[in-house]
C-alpha cells in the first residue's frame, strides 16, 4: 500500500459525522457510533481551574458537554454482520483529530482482517470543543498566556487547550486518563457481552498504542479492568516508556511550563506534604488502576508489582521504537518492558509528533517503506 497516496484519499472520504463510509476502490468501509461516559462527575467536578486569570478551557471538567457524550469511528474490513475479533488504536497527546490515524486504521483492518476501533482519550479529537483547534482564537488566546506567563518554550496555539489546563491543574493528567481508562472498560464490556451490534459474544481484543496511548495501554494491560484484557495483546509504536522518561514539550504537544508542572506534581509532589491534592494520592493506592498508573511513573515505583505482571505477558507485549525519539526515547521502553522491542530509523528528516510526513517532495517512497516497515510488523504481531 502506498502510504501517501492512500492518506491524502482517506482524508477526503473519512466524515466522522456520516453513520457509514464506503472508501473508494477498497472493501474497507468506516462506520460511527455513539458512545456516553459514564464517569464518576465528582470526580470531573473536584478538577477546578486554580489560575489567577480565566479562560475558555478552565471551565469546571463536568461542564466539558463533549467529552461525556461522542462518536467513535470504526474501520471495517468486508462485509460481515458480526466479527469474533477486534483491534482499539489508541492514539497520542493533545490530538484533535483523526487524521493521522485514518490510513494506520485502514492498513491494519485490510491485513488482520479485524475490526480497528478508533477511540477517542478524554478530551481530545471529537471530546473537545470545536474552539480548542481555532487558529485565530488560539492565536489570541496564547498572546494571553504569554502576557500572563511570559515567553514559555514550546508555546504554540497547536498545543496551548492541553498547555493552559496542565499548568492550571496537573491532576487533569490523571484523572482524565482515569476517565479514558474506565471508559475503555464500558467499550470492552459492551463488545464481549455481545451488547455492541458489530461483535459477537466473546470477542477478543488486541490493542494498538501510540505515544502516551501506549501508557494508557500499558496501564490498562497491568490493571486488568473487568478481567477482559487477560489474553490481549499489545502493540505499542513510539511508546512504552515512563513517565518520568518522557519529554512532552513540543509545539505540538504541551509547552515548557505545562511539562514541568506535570513533572514536579507527578514526580515529587504526589502524595507528600506539598500535594495540594491529596485525594488523588489516596485513590491511587486503593485501586488496581490506580496502582497500575503510579507503577508507569518511573522505574523504582511499584517494581515487584510492575515487573511481576510484564513478564507475565511478555509474549503478549510487542514494540517499534524510533532511534531519534526525543519525545519517549527507545530507552525507556527497553527498560519499562524489558523485551520484543526493536529500535527503526527512517532515512529522512522524522519526529515523534510526525514519523511518517506527508507533503515533502523526494521522500514518499521512503515514507511508503518506512510506513509498511511499522506496520506489516504490526499487523503481523496483531493478526
Amino acid at each position: 500500500m502506498e502510504y501517501t497516496s492512500t492518506y491524502q484519499s482517506l482524508r477526503t472520504q473519512f466524515d466522522l459525522s456520516a453513520d457509514e463510509v464506503m472508501f473508494t476502490g477498497s472493501n474497507i468501509s468506516c462506520r460511527t457510533f455513539s458512545f456516553t461516559s459514564e464517569v464518576n462527575s465528582g470526580m470531573l467536578s473536584a478538577i477546578r481551574g486554580n489560575s489567577a486569570y480565566d479562560d475558555l478551557f478552565l471551565l469546571p471538567d463536568e461542564r466539558i458537554f463533549e467529552n461525556q457524550s461522542f462518536t467513535y469511528p470504526v474501520f471495517l474490513p468486508g462485509t460481515k454482520a458480526r466479527y469474533s475479533r477486534a483491534i482499539i488504536l489508541l492514539h497520542g497527546l493533545n490530538e484533535r483529530n483523526w487524521t493521522k490515524y485514518l490510513t494506520w486504521a485502514y492498513y491494519l483492518a485490510e491485513q488482520t482482517g479485524s475490526p480497528v476501533i478508533l477511540f477517542p482519550i478524554a478530551f481530545h479529537i471529537n471530546r473537545s470543543p470545536q474552539s480548542w483547534s481555532n487558529p485565530r482564537l488560539m492565536s489570541t488566546m496564547l498572546t494571553q498566556r504569554s502576557g500572563y506567563l511570559g515567553e514559555v518554550p514550546g508555546a504554540s496555539f497547536a498545543n496551548l487547550a492541553l498547555s493552559n489546563r496542565l499548568t492550571d491543574n496537573p491532576q487533569r493528567f490523571a484523572t482524565s486518563g482515569r476517565q479514558s481508562a474506565e471508559d475503555l472498560e464500558k467499550l470492552v464490556r459492551q463488545i464481549v457481552t455481545g451488547n455492541h451490534p458489530l461483535f459477537e459474544k466473546g470477542t477478543n481484543i488486541d490493542l494498538f498504542a501510540y505515544s502516551i496511548g501506549a501508557f494508557l495501554a500499558q496501564i490498562i494491560m497491568l490493571s486488568n479492568p473487568g478481567e477482559y484484557f487477560t489474553d490481549s495483546r499489545l502493540f505499542m509504536f513510539c511508546g512504552g516508556a515512563f513517565f518520568d522518561q518522557m519529554d512532552g514539550t513540543s509545539k505540538l504537544i504541551m509547552d515548557k511550563k505545562a511539562f514541568d508542572s506535570l513533572r514536579k506534581y507527578y514526580i515529587h509532589d504526589l502524595g507528600t506534604k506539598a500535594d495540594p491534592h491529596p485525594g488523588l494520592a489516596d485513590y491511587l493506592k486503593s485501586t488496581r488502576l490506580g496502582m497500575a498508573f503510579t507503577a508507569m511513573l518511573a522505574s523504582g515505583k511499584l517494581k515487584s508489582f510492575r515487573d511481576s505482571v510484564f513478564e507475565k505477558l511478555k509474549s503478549q507485549i510487542s514494540a517499534i521504537v524510533l532511534k531519534n525519539d526525543r519525545v519517549i526515547p527507545a530507552y525507556g521502553t527497553f527498560e519499562a518492558i524489558k523485551s520484543n522491542i526493536e529500535v527503526i530509523d527512517f532515512p529522512f528528516d522524522y519526529s515523534h509528533e510526525i514519523p511518517f510526513p506527508v507533503g515533502e517532495q523526494g521522500i514518499a517512497d521512503k515514507v511508503d517503506a518506512a510506513f509498511s516497515e511499522v506496520f506489516s510488523k504490526a499487523a503481523c504481531f496483531l493478526h
